[in-house]
């Protein structure tokens, strides 16, 4: 499941999970609608295993997260390990581009 991620979880998902994958979206932006269903099959995909959680946040209703990991394009995802950013995309990926990243990160532990 994908979880909604907002200002006041924002740090205790982070810690919660060795890997965090979060997509920075806002409702109005086109390739970030493009994105979701894919960051919802690779939370559906990630299910089963306790090392990583993936969310989304709006960043307009979320500015405080967004200011503070400097997200200034969308979409943005971010990858963290133990809480710190590790990885980061840019702009529309697909699956593919994206499950990479996660399992490249899952390999490293």
């Amino acid at each position: 499941m994908t979880l909604e991620i907002t200002d006041k979880n924002v740090e205790e998902t982070l810690s919660s999970r060795e890997i965090t994958v979060l997509d920075f979206k806002a409702d109005w932006c086109g390739p970030c609608k493009m994105l979701g269903p894919i960051i919802d099959t690779l939370a559906k995909d990630y299910a089963d295993n306790d090392s990583i959680s993936i969310g989304k946040i709006n960043v307009d209703e979320n500015y405080i997260t967004t200011t503070k990991y400097g997200v200034r394009s969308l979409p943005t995802i971010l990858f963290f390990k133990n809480g710190e950013v590790v990885d980061k995309i840019i702009g529309l990926k697909t699956k593919a581009d994206i499950q990479s990243k996660i399992d490249s990160l899952l390999s490293a532990n």
